[in-house]
């Protein structure tokens, strides 16, 4: 039968004529027949499936086994025994240079019919030590893809215990080596897929025997970080780390960082080709790996190996962008590359030429991959533009590209600067080595104590988060001719844009100390403050803002709301005048005669004294008060004299002179009957659901107990009338002699930051020293401040609805927000120590943009108890928020705020000056930087990273020189001897070429 079968298929019949004759053969075959019939059909089917030249004798050599392998078992394994086996594995089959490729098909194939025989033991333990060979031996991703079919198949082949884990390593040696040969599109397709195959058997391997996982991963990075080999692995390995468990991650990451006999040329080689890997397309997790070793690299600080990896790779990664396959994975690395390389400008500045190009491939792709890219390329490149600004030539294509796509807020930016920063990432060791401490996690920068100068770091840091006053400082043009001004810009940008966690303020503290501080000894912050606003005042005029002013100016006048006279008031302002100067006028009368003498001043800060504890100021004898409001949305009153109505409280008779005027009144939250106490957090007094309400988390904030005092009782002692008697008569010019008086200030005009001083500090005739006044004081975070208004003023005040009294009244009331606290913590001026609490205020919603990118007006602000507040501490920062800052003293009784920070919130008389001060700015903000300056930061956070990586290296040499312990990063390196070693350590990842894949994704 043999002999026909052989003719039938060698003849030249056509192939539906010989496949009724071998139908025939086959049938036939299925009755009992003598062994030796038998052994000849299986003879000859094994040489057609082995060595027939066409895909149709191999079809029927198949056909004839899978026959007789049903019907004469005990025939078919009495052939397919283990020296035949043997024979094929180790000699082929076939003459000499022709031996066939389908050995290891035939053998899965003749395999099912020999599960159950007593033989198949021994061919299963063959199996398993031919497969270990035959890796060994380098085959080519089709033979690999066939073994790995044959293991997966029949999982009893697998070679168990040493032996299995060889087999991983040599596995993926051979993966390494992997390359497609052919261009063309199926041929790909084909290699992907045998790739595949091989990566899912060490899948399942790792699966049912975990401990093969590390020593695969060592094998893995010792491949990819090998600078012997010529030829780069292929990118094939990045089919092996999609199948790690990602619970291995910190473990893998943190043992591989910490390795010391890990070269820095090994480790860049091997980070380089590993972000080579963004280039497979098959690849799951891969992306996660690279940011994990990246992250770790700057957690152990070796920033030269980050460096030079990210300029040599990061215009790769982002051309991978093209191609949706393999995108998604590309924009993560992108994203982190770029976020976290913020000490310098040039890898960003790679990036430009090739952006708009890759926006407008994207916009004409219009798909949903392509339109989510685009937008996290779009925050991306603003995130760019806020860290790296002063190129507006290099800038300005790319930002015609993305003009039309969504801005991101500055909190967001801030957010994901950050959290991305290389000194950011936090280090296991840094708790043990302060010198390795990370950037703060809020983003901020503390300034170093040079002793006891917490008093100048508790101000500086009060300045800077004055969002609207840094601004104008960053931006003052590179020719400033005021040198304490300069110093403050460079202590501004290095504070904004240094990647240390803390930075010394030498420089400026020399240049801004007062002559008579004695050095080393604790100052009064106010006092300082004082000092150093004057000294900037004094010196600096308009031109050192020319570029701010004239924008500022141009925006006014082109409102034509502004007079003659206010345009040469503002612009003869200085900056310091703009940010905190206000001007009050002190009326003296005198009580025989009633005359009247009025003195105007300017001031930056008012000095608020304790009103006596027998003295009730928020009566009927107040002669001006101010309102505090909760942190609700304030919307001024359509019709001004919807307020004549209003419980408020006669202030005082007119005096000689003047029109009758009707005073500002005590207002809280809501309205109440007179004489009802009010309380600001009641659901009556707001209006909404107390459940609801955000404030009632914080129990009695914003209303200070009836034992306590608030900032509202000692500005409104402030304004309060003065007697003048006894010996503190006033001389009455018109009486000509010293006459009973009465004194009282009023507020004429209200600085854009209101600066209040508690004055806690008074001298002590007993012990001859200042002491410390440890009330406690409630502080509203927003509260209305009274402002006399001229009658021209007042008339324009109706015409635009402004906030007032009545139609007759002078005063308007101006809302301020609280931004930044500083307390002193002790019992005297002349020891303690100061800190602060600070928040940014800004003219629009802290989290979050109307979808149309139009900013909110402030009347339609979310809760102020939203913004975030921070804890500045010298050197420390930290998140806090207003629930802290009201309780610190009920905590600690010598903490007590001394100096306040109030910014004016915008209302519709002031609304054009903030709009002009917000375009005075850059983008987001935050104004560009003169080259000089971006130069000093970009070389200093260089410097802080060589640094940071120095000293890392050095303890990682002095711990390495220590005397051999299990230590926590060694639990993976175990004994290479144990069956169950789990092998070393490396991180999940592979090598790749950049030839590997031709045209697919490159």
């Amino acid at each position: 039968m043999d002999k026909i079968l052989e003719a039938v298929v060698m003849s030249s019949y056509p192939n539906n004529v010989k496949q009724g004759l071998v139908r025939r053969v086959i049938e036939a075959a299925k009755q009992p027949m003598d062994s030796e019939q038998c052994w000849s059909m299986l003879e000859l089917s094994t040489k057609l499936y082995l060595t027939g030249d066409t895909k149709y004798k191999r079809e029927i050599g198949k056909e004839v086994l899978e026959v007789y392998g049903h019907y004469h078992p005990e025939e078919f394994e009495e052939f397919f025994n283990v020296r035949f086996l043997l024979s094929l594995l180790q000699e082929g089959y076939g003459p000499l240079g022709k031996r066939s490729h389908y050995v290891l098909d035939y053998i899965q194939l003749g395999l099912q019919f020999v599960l159950e025989s007593p033989s198949a033991n021994s061919i299963f333990s063959l199996l398993r030590i031919e497969v270990l060979r035959k890796v060994c031996e380098r085959p080519g991703p089709k033979q690999c893809a066939k073994i790995s079919k044959l293991l997966t198949q029949h999982p009893q082949c697998i070679p168990m215990g040493k032996h299995q884990v060889l087999f991983c390593q040599q596995l993926i040696r051979c993966i390494g080596q992997f390359q497609c040969v052919s261009e063309g599109e199926e041929d790909i397709m084909e290699f992907l897929e045998q790739v595949n195959k091989v990566s899912s058997l060490l899948q399942r391997i790792w699966r049912t025997q975990t401990s093969a996982i590390l020593p695969s991963l060592k094998e893995l990075f010792t491949i990819i970080s090998s600078t012997e080999e010529q030829e780069a692995p292929s990118n094939a390995l990045a089919s092996v780390v999609q199948f790690v468990p990602l619970e291995l991650m910190d473990g893998v990451i943190r043992n591989l960082t910490n390795d010391d006999s890990i070269t820095d040329v090994q480790m860049m080689t091997a980070i380089g080709r590993m972000i080579d890997w963004v280039s497979w397309p098959l690849g799951k997790n891969i992306d996660k790996w690279i940011i994990a070793l990246l992250k770790g690299l700057a957690a152990v600080k070796k920033f030269s190996i980050l460096i030079e990896v990210t300029l040599s790779k990061i215009e790769k990664v982002f051309s991978k962008l093209l191609y949706p396959i393999v995108r998604e994975g590309a924009l993560s690395v992108l994203q982190y590359m770029l976020l976290s390389f913020q000490h310098s400008h040039e890898a960003f500045h790679l990036l430009l030429p090739h952006i708009p190009r890759l926006v407008a491939s994207l916009k004409k792709e219009d798909s949903n991959s392509a339109a989510s890219s685009l937008e996290q390329l779009a925050e991306l490149i603003h995130c760019m533009f806020f860290r790296f600004s002063g190129f507006p030539d290099l800038y300005e294509p790319v930002l015609e590209a993305v003009k039309a796509l969504p801005i991101p807020n500055e909190d967001r930016i801030k957010h994901l600067l950050g959290q991305n920063a290389w000194t950011s990432q936090k280090n296991e060791l840094a708790c043990f080595y302060p010198r390795l401490a990370s950037k703060s996690e809020t983003g901020k920068i503390g300034l170093i104590n040079l002793g006891n100068t917490c008093y100048m770091n508790s101000i500086i840091q009060s300045l800077f988060m004055a969002s609207d006053f840094r601004h104008s400082v960053l931006n003052l043009t590179e020719g400033n001719s005021q040198p304490l001004m300069t110093k403050l810009q460079w202590l501004f940008a290095f504070l904004e844009h240094s990647q240390r966690p803390a930075i010394s303020p030498e420089s400026f503290l020399s240049a801004s100390w007062p002559p008579w501080f004695t050095p080393g000894a604790q100052q009064d912050c106010s006092e300082y403050l004082k000092y150093l606003l004057d000294r900037l005042f004094s010196r600096q005029r308009l031109h050192e803002e020319e570029k701010t002013g004239k924008r500022i100016y141009q925006k006014l006048k082109e409102s034509s709301l502004m007079s003659q006279v206010v345009e040469h008031h503002y612009l003869n302002k200085t900056l310091i005048e703009k940010m905190f100067g206000g001007k009050m006028i002190t009326k003296i009368r005198c009580l025989k005669c009633l005359n009247v003498s009025s003195r105007e001043e300017a001031f930056t800060d008012l000095s608020l004294a304790f009103p006596p504890s027998d003295r009730n100021v928020g009566g009927s004898t107040s002669v001006l008060s101010v309102e505090e409001i909760g942190p609700q949305l304030i919307e001024p009153p359509e019709n001004p004299s919807q307020l004549t109505g209003s419980p408020w409280v006669k202030r005082k008779p007119p005096m000689t002179g003047e029109p009758a005027a009707s005073p500002m009144l005590v207002e809280t939250v809501g309205s109440q009957e007179p004489g009802e106490p009010a309380n600001p957090l009641s659901s009556d007094a707001i209006g909404v659901d107390a459940a609801k309400d955000p404030l009632s988390a914080f129990g009695g904030q914003a209303c200070a107990p009836k034992d306590s005092k608030s900032v509202l009782d000692l500005i409104n002692y402030f304004l309060s009338p003065e007697r003048l008697t006894a010996e503190n008569k006033y001389h009455c010019e018109k009486c000509a002699s010293l006459q009973d008086a009465e004194k009282v200030a009023e507020l004429t005009e209200g600085p854009h930051y209101l600066i209040l001083t508690l004055l806690r500090f008074s001298f002590d005739p007993r012990t001859m020293r200042r002491k410390k006044i440890l009330d406690n004081v409630s502080i509203p975070v927003v509260l209305k401040l009274p402002i006399l208004v001229t009658p021209e003023e007042t008339e324009d005040v109706c015409q635009r609805g402004k906030d007032r009294v009545g139609p007759e009244s002078g005063f308007v009331s101006v809302v301020y927000d609280l931004c930044s606290v500083v307390v002193h913590s002790g019992i005297s001026s002349e020891s303690g120590h100061y800190y602060c609490y600070s928040r940014e205020c800004t003219d629009t919603v802290p989290h979050g943009q109307p979808k149309d990118g139009t900013a909110k007006p402030a009347s339609d602000k979310q809760l102020d108890f939203e913004i975030q507040w921070y804890l500045f501490n010298d050197t420390r920062v930290s998140f806090s928020s207003f629930e802290s800052v009201s309780n610190v003293t009920s905590f600690f009784p010598k903490d007590t705020a001394y100096v306040l920070f109030y910014r004016q919130r915008p209302g519709r008389q002031s609304c054009l000056l903030h709009e002009a001060l917000a375009e005075a700015g850059c983008l987001h903000g935050e104004p560009s930087l003169h080259k000089d300056l971006m130069e000093a930061i970009s070389k200093d956070n260089i410097l802080y990273l060589q640094e940071q990586e120095k000293e890392a290296r050095n303890r990682a040499a002095y711990i390495s020189a220590l005397p051999k312990s299990p230590l926590w990063w060694r639990d993976f390196d175990r004994d290479k001897d144990d069956d169950n070693s789990s092998g070393g350590c490396s991180p999940a990842a592979g090598g790749g070429g950049s030839g590997s894949f031709h045209g697919l994704v490159f």
